[in-house]
């Protein structure tokens, strides 16, 4: 039964009923029109792709991995820099006992030194830095990439969810202006005896239950509102532009395009990290060099040069690099199982939602085909009912009432259907 049924005695079959097919308006027809939008009008519109702009721009989760983003693309020039040199300076040979202690100019062995040294890692180990540098770039950019389609896709959502919250209530106004102006004429009718007084309690009845619905929908107003400035902040109170968009959903394109979902996107670059840190940890195998040069300055003879070789000499390779090697190739092993797991787990979502939709598509074409027109016709026919005497007015109301939750209940599907369609379209990222 409609939460908005009232009933009331039944009215005498030979008592005369009014014949004006204002009363049929009031009843029943005004119910199927579409009512004004509940914004007001004059205050500047916010549309579909200008709230999806909007969250563009402010969303803090972007600038958060932008910000990531040129981090990553700031350290690349230094992965394959070579180490900074190192200056040294110092005293060789300075005596510490006898008469020449402490000088650094009577003893003929000691030295003023100061050397130079740069250290030079293979250049297997510094192609592997710097492509696992590029790797981050990309992963990062990845990351980016879907971060923006969620930020898209929740605001999507959010405005979705204002356009048919204020849908649903734009109904149930409708509904309300009706009654209040049955409440009008019902005094008049029942002075003339066209009508029992209990109609008019009956009316009032429905009227409250209509304000508690009415209530309800406009809370749900607000909460999506909120919702909503969390993504594009405060052009978020601003009254709604436009139907909500149509998108196409191509199921079998979709299910062939799953590998490159926008949240798969990052798993090719962070493979590619850890094989590149699977060759720098290769490289370590051959070791690492460096050089120096020194001059020393001696108070009674010349001054020297001295220049040296320093050479890495790996000669536990199993039990230092070898382990290290190991660990990499896990690592590429625990990425790709993830990136399968995951992928199935959004090929599963995907046929759950493409089938959610074709099971809303057929129960939103069967409403408007057949359930709406129902409806109204329940509605004509217990007005009609209602005129000749053969049926009372809380007949009529309960059919007006199931008009009312047939329309919901098309704005309810519509409402999912649009979020479903807004999913699919944003899963894999351009």
């Amino acid at each position: 039964m409609s939460r908005f049924n009232v009933r009331v005695p039944r009215r005498h079959a030979g008592r005369r009923q009014p014949s004006t097919l204002a009363l049929a308006w009031v009843l029943g027809l005004a119910a199927l029109a579409p009512s004004a939008a509940w914004a007001a009008p004059d205050a500047p519109s916010l549309s579909y792709a200008e709230a999806l702009e909007l969250a563009r721009q402010a969303a803090p989760a972007l600038r958060a991995q932008q910000a990531t983003l040129a981090g990553s693309s700031a350290l690349a020039p230094a992965a394959s820099t070579l180490p900074d040199p190192r200056l040294s300076v110092g005293i060789e040979n300075l005596p510490i006992a006898g008469p020449d202690r402490w000088s650094t100019t009577r003893d003929a062995g000691t030295m003023q030194r100061i050397a130079l040294m740069q250290e030079m890692p293979n250049r297997a180990k510094r192609d592997a830095r710097e492509q696992v540098a590029q790797a981050r770039i990309e992963r990062d950019r990845a990351t980016l990439a879907a971060t923006e389609l969620a930020v898209r896709r929740e605001a999507g959502l959010a405005w979705l969810a204002v356009h048919f919250a204020e849908a649903r209530l734009s109904q149930v106004a409708g509904l309300q202006r009706e009654n209040r102006l049955l409440q009008d004429t019902l005094p008049a009718r029942i002075a003339a005896g066209s009508a029992m007084p209990a109609e008019l309690t009956m009316a009032r009845q429905e009227a409250l239950a209509i304000a508690d619905r009415t209530d309800e929908l406009a809370r749900d107003v607000r909460k999506a509102r909120v919702e909503l400035r969390r993504w594009i902040g405060e052009r978020a109170a601003a009254p709604l532009q436009g139907a909500a968009p149509a998108m196409d959903v191509n199921g079998d394109a979709l299910r062939s395009s799953l590998p490159h979902h926008a949240e798969l996107a990052p798993y090719t670059p962070m493979r590619a990290m850890a094989q590149a840190e699977v060759a720098e940890a290769d490289a370590e195998k051959r070791g690492d060099w460096s050089w120096e040069v020194a001059y020393s300055r001696r108070p009674r003879y010349d001054d020297m040069v001295s220049f040296q070789l320093s050479f890495d000499l790996p000669w536990q390779r199993d039990r230092r690099q070898q382990p290290q090697i190991e660990a990499k190739r896990r690592e590429i092993e625990r990425i790709e199982a993830e990136r399968e797991e995951l992928l199935r787990r959004h090929a599963a979502e995907t046929d759950a939602m493409l089938a959610e939709l074709q099971a809303l598509d057929t129960q939103a074409e069967r409403l408007r085909a057949a359930g709406l027109p129902l409806a109204a016709e329940r509605v004509a026919l217990a007005t009609a009912a209602y005129q000749a005497g053969r049926g009372d007015l809380a007949a009529v109301l309960t059919a007006r009432s199931q008009v009312l939750e047939t329309q919901l209940r098309a704005i309810d599907l519509d409402a999912q259907r649009a979020a479903l369609r807004l999913r699919l379209s944003t899963l894999i990222a351009e």
